[in-house]
């Protein structure tokens, strides 16, 4: 006999959108999935550290048309890095907003909003994320719209992708970013998430292509709004010879999912993946990365720096899968917690899947409070406890930053970690 599960005000929301989505096959098919299997719940290995059946529990119906109201100048000028960054593409509410974007000059460069017909350069279906994934689901079947960006030269100045979730009811908000790389290109990209004080989800995916010998650096800065709840997937896919620096610094939010699905499929490329949490009052992040080395000579790099505060609570699942045949791996990961509070808490569950016989993979996990010698010995230079405190926790964040290319870029992700010590002791 089957027991029919009872769908949660929040899933009978999502199922009240099939109508929406019924004239567009790929959608439909992702909707059908998604609410086949409903929200993840604790019973889902993957999830079982956050449960959106009982985080998701109000009404969130999706929005699948561009804002009623459109976005002023002043409001794009929020971003952190609008001194840092000229070129900036602007997402309002998940659709490419051409009118509030500056574009990059160079002719290396093409863009194109994804809510009509994609442009022909645009590979689709070249997501790493497995096809049953909840977050790639939601956001394939909900997608109001987002932006593709073509490479096909080396750009040095860096472009920003300014992601802004306005004032309306509770709504699921679903945007996707793609940057394809053509071999030999280059380039870097400052993805940021601004939100307002309401509650909303933000459903995201960011699909990286890199072709062989190409590079690029992606900075993504999660600020939503403290009632939202941020659900996100980087998927990428590297080719022979390519390179990828990536790095995400997450403050905002009360409840963040962030997933990384690195593909290798071309020989000798490069990976480095660094994340940073600043989390406190009952704030709640959880990362699962998947790192798949597929052929061999590859090497893979991951960082995870969490400073948790108050009742926050941080978690990090990291998985390195090395395939039959991927001989001469360097993979490696670690994840590392700084515990300011007695009542935060930090979950890790790191793993290596390794079916060859040739290759160097290891993790690491610790967590801990300041070190009491270290204070000692700043204090006993003069410095305030506080002062002392701040410093510390700074250098143990900066870890995460080291490998952003753009000096600038580098230096405000430590102002703005700085700003957030600050405010942790008004």
């Amino acid at each position: 006999m089957n027991i029919a599960v009872q769908k949660t005000p929040a899933e009978a929301a999502y199922l009240g959108a099939g109508s929406l989505v019924a004239e567009d096959p790929a959608r439909r098919e992702a909707f059908d999935r998604f609410i086949a299997s409903g929200l993840p719940h604790r019973r889902m290995e993957d999830w079982r550290w956050t449960d959106l059946r009982q985080l998701i529990r109000d009404p969130y119906p999706p929005a699948l048309t561009a804002p009623a109201t459109a976005l002023s100048p002043e409001q794009v000028s929020q971003t952190p890095f609008l001194s840092d960054i000229r070129a900036r593409l602007v997402l309002v509410d998940g659709s490419f907003a051409a009118e509030l974007s500056t574009l990059p000059m160079s002719g290396d460069v093409e863009v194109a909003g994804l809510s009509g017909t994609p442009p022909p350069w645009l590979a689709l279906g070249t997501t790493s994320a497995p096809a049953d994934d909840p977050i790639l689901a939601m956001n394939t079947a909900f997608m109001g719209g987002g932006v593709a960006i073509r490479i096909s030269g080396s750009i040095e100045a860096p472009i920003e992708i300014l992601s802004i979730v306005t004032e309306a009811e509770p709504r699921t908000v679903a945007g996707r970013m793609v940057f394809v790389l053509e071999e030999g290109a280059s380039a870097s990209f400052v993805e940021t998430h601004l939100g307002n004080s309401g509650a909303y989800v933000n459903c995201c995916v960011t699909e990286a292509l890199l072709g062989p010998n190409s590079r690029l650096d992606r900075v993504k800065l999660q600020h939503d709004g403290r009632r939202a709840i941020h659900l996100a997937n980087f998927q990428a896919r590297l080719g022979e010879r390519s390179i990828l620096r990536d790095c995400t610094l997450t403050s905002g939010a009360g409840v963040t999912r962030q997933q990384g699905f690195i593909n290798f499929d071309g020989e000798h490329a490069d990976a480095k993946i660094a994340g940073a949490y600043l989390l406190r009052d009952r704030q709640h992040c959880d990362t699962r990365l998947l790192v798949r080395h597929r052929v061999p000579h590859c090497t893979s790099r991951e960082v995870f720096k969490c400073v948790l505060d108050e009742e926050a609570r941080g978690i990090f699942q990291g998985k390195v899968v090395v395939e039959r045949g991927a001989q001469k791996t360097d993979g490696k990961q670690s994840s590392h917690a700084l515990l300011l509070s007695p009542t935060a808490e930090f979950d890790t569950k790191p793993e290596l899947e390794i079916y060859a016989d040739d290759v160097a993979c290891g993790h690491g996990a610790t967590a801990g409070d300041l070190e009491e010698d270290h204070l000692f010995y700043l204090r006993s230079r003069g410095i305030p406890l506080s002062e002392a405190r701040a410093l510390l926790v700074l250098a143990f964040a900066a870890e995460a930053f080291e490998d952003i290319a753009h000096d600038q870029i580098r230096e405000r992700l430590l102002a703005l970690s700085e700003a957030w010590l600050k405010e942790g002791t008004r």
